[in-house]
């Protein structure tokens, strides 16, 4: 080999090098064609469910009333995103921003009988 030919290869190689890192440019992740759309997207954040205290249930021949946070409150009635769905004897059922909920009454404490 003479000196022109060992010059040219040790030449050759770093431009060959040099050329594939000018033309690579930034990498470009390539696409998985079977992830699901959006599937890189942020996830929407639920909405936090209302706070909901149940005081109190009536239930009588002519109609049904329950007390939600302090207010009576019946069936079919909507108020703060909230729909009252279903009055029972000892539960109500709501609709919480579209989420089925079933509110109970809270135990009431045991009262002891003193002499």
């Amino acid at each position: 080999m003479t000196r022109f030919e060992a010059l040219k290869h040790t030449c050759v190689a770093p431009m060959v090098v040099g050329c594939w890192l000018a033309f690579a440019g930034p990498a470009v992740a390539l696409q998985d064609p079977t992830r699901p759309p959006g599937f890189d997207e942020p996830q929407a954040q639920a909405l936090p469910m209302t706070d909901l205290a149940l005081q109190s249930i009536l239930v009588g021949a002519e109609r049904r009333l329950a007390v939600i946070n302090g207010e009576p409150r019946v069936e079919g009635q909507a108020f703060d995103g909230v729909r009252v769905r279903q009055i029972h004897r000892d539960r109500v059922d709501v609709v919480d921003r579209g989420r089925v909920r079933t509110l109970y009454l809270d135990e009431l404490p045991q009262v002891r009988r003193t002499q």
